[in-house]
C-alpha cells in the first residue's frame, strides 16, 4: 500500500500523492487527449496503492467526471472521491463566472453524482468563493449534503485565511486546495498557518508548476497547440526564460540526488508536513510511475536549506493565471 496521510480532524485518510484528472478532459489541447489511455492510468494508479483522485464538473464541462466516473465502476471502494463546483460554464465552454448560492450547490451536487455514477463524494469543494454569496450559506448548503449521505467531507479551494475562518465555524473543512509548488509558494505567507489552526489538511495542486519544473518545456513552442498554458503568464516572453534559468537550478539538485526535476518537486511539496497531499495531473502512464516514485526521494533538512537558496520563494516571474483570473483566487 501507498503510504497515507489524513486530511482534516474526521479523518479523512488519503495517498500521500494523489492523482489530477483535469488535463484528461481539457486544457492540454485535444490532440493530447485518450480516453482509454485515461482510464488504464486511473487504473494503474490505483493498482499500485494510490486512492485519491481529484476531478471537478468544470474540467470539460463535465466530461471528466463521466470519465473517472467510467474508470472507478468496478472499483468505488478503493477511491477517495474528490470534485468541485462553483466554476460555472455555458454549453459551449464558456466562463460564466463563480456561484456559490445554496440552490446552486445542491443543483450541482446531484448532476455530479450522476455523471460520477456514485451515490456518495468523498471530498466536496467550492472550486472558487463567490463574492457574491455569504461563504455561511453556501458551506451551510454543503453541510446539508453531508446530513442527507450525499457528501462525506467538505472542501475548499483557493479560499483565503479570514473565509477558511468563517466557513470552518459553519461546518469541518477536511482541506483546502490550493496551487503550491517550488515556483508558487504564496500560501507559505499565510495560509498554511491558518489552515494548521484550524485543523484543515492541504491539497496543493499543480504541484509541478503546470509541468514547468519537470524540465520537459524548452521553448514556448514546445507546448501542444490549443494548450491553455500559452496564456499563462508564467509561460510567456522573458518569463519564460526567467523561469527557465530556476529549472536549471532543479535539475541540478536533481541530479545530486539521482531523481528526476519532477520527483524534486513533488519531494519538495511532500516535505513541508505530514498534512500537504500534493495531486500532480498526468494522462501518461510513464509519468504517473515518475511521480509516484517520488515517495522514494526523502531530502534531508541540508537539502530543503540548498532548495531555499536557489528558488528562494517569491522568485518565479510572472502571475501564476492571466490578469482576469487572478481576483479569483485567495479570495
Amino acid at each position: 500500500m501507498m503510504i497515507e496521510r489524513t486530511l482534516g480532524r474526521r479523518g479523512l485518510r488519503v495517498s500521500a500523492i494523489g492523482l489530477g484528472c483535469m488535463g484528461m478532459s481539457e486544457f492540454y489541447g485535444p490532440s493530447q487527449m485518450d480516453d482509454g489511455e485515461s482510464v488504464r492510468v486511473i487504473h494503474r494508479y490505483l493498482d499500485l496503492g494510490g486512492n485519491f483522485l481529484d476531478t471537478a464538473d468544470m474540467y470539460g464541462v463535465g466530461l471528466n467526471e463521466a470519465l473517472v466516473g467510467r474508470a472507478i465502476a468496478d472499483r468505488r471502494d478503493k477511491v477517495v472521491l474528490a470534485t468541485k463546483f462553483g466554476n460555472v460554464r455555458g454549453p459551449k465552454g464558456e466562463f460564466l463566472g463563480v456561484r456559490g448560492d445554496a440552490a446552486y450547490v445542491r443543483e450541482c451536487c446531484e448532476a455530479s453524482l450522476t455523471r460520477l455514477g456514485v451515490d456518495v463524494i468523498d471530498l466536496y469543494y467550492q472550486h472558487r468563493v463567490d463574492p457574491g454569496v455569504p461563504i455561511e450559506e453556501t458551506v451551510g448548503a454543503m453541510a446539508g449534503l453531508v446530513k442527507e449521505g450525499k457528501v462525506r467531507h467538505l472542501g475548499m479551494s483557493e479560499a483565503a485565511p479570514d473565509t477558511l475562518r468563517r466557513a470552518a465555524a459553519i461546518h469541518p473543512i477536511a482541506a483546502l486546495q490550493t496551487e503550491y509548488s517550488l515556483w508558487s509558494r504564496d500560501p507559505e505567507d499565510e495560509i498554511l498557518r491558518t489552515v494548521r489552526e484550524l485543523g484543515i489538511g492541504f491539497v496543493a495542486y499543480s504541484p509541478l508548476g503546470r509541468g514547468f519544473l519537470t524540465g520537459r518545456f524548452r521553448k514556448p513552442e514546445d507546448l501542444p497547440a490549443g494548450d491553455y498554458r500559452r496564456n499563462s503568464p508564467r509561460f510567456q516572453g522573458e518569463n519564460f526564460q526567467r523561469n527557465l534559468d530556476l529549472v536549471a537550478s532543479v535539475e541540478e539538485l536533481a541530479r545530486s540526488r539521482r531523481c528526476t526535476p519532477g520527483q524534486l518537486a513533488l519531494a519538495w511539496v511532500l516535505a513541508q508536513g505530514l498534512d500537504v497531499v500534493p495531486i500532480p495531473g498526468t494522462k501518461q502512464m510513464r509519468y504517473l510511475e515518475e511521480n509516484l516514485k517520488a515517495l522514494d526521494v526523502h531530502l534531508s533538512q541540508g537539502d530543503l536549506s540548498r532548495i531555499d537558496g536557489v528558488l528562494p520563494a517569491g522568485s518565479t516571474s510572472g502571475d501564476r493565471y492571466p490578469a482576469q483570473s487572478m481576483p479569483a483566487v485567495n479570495r
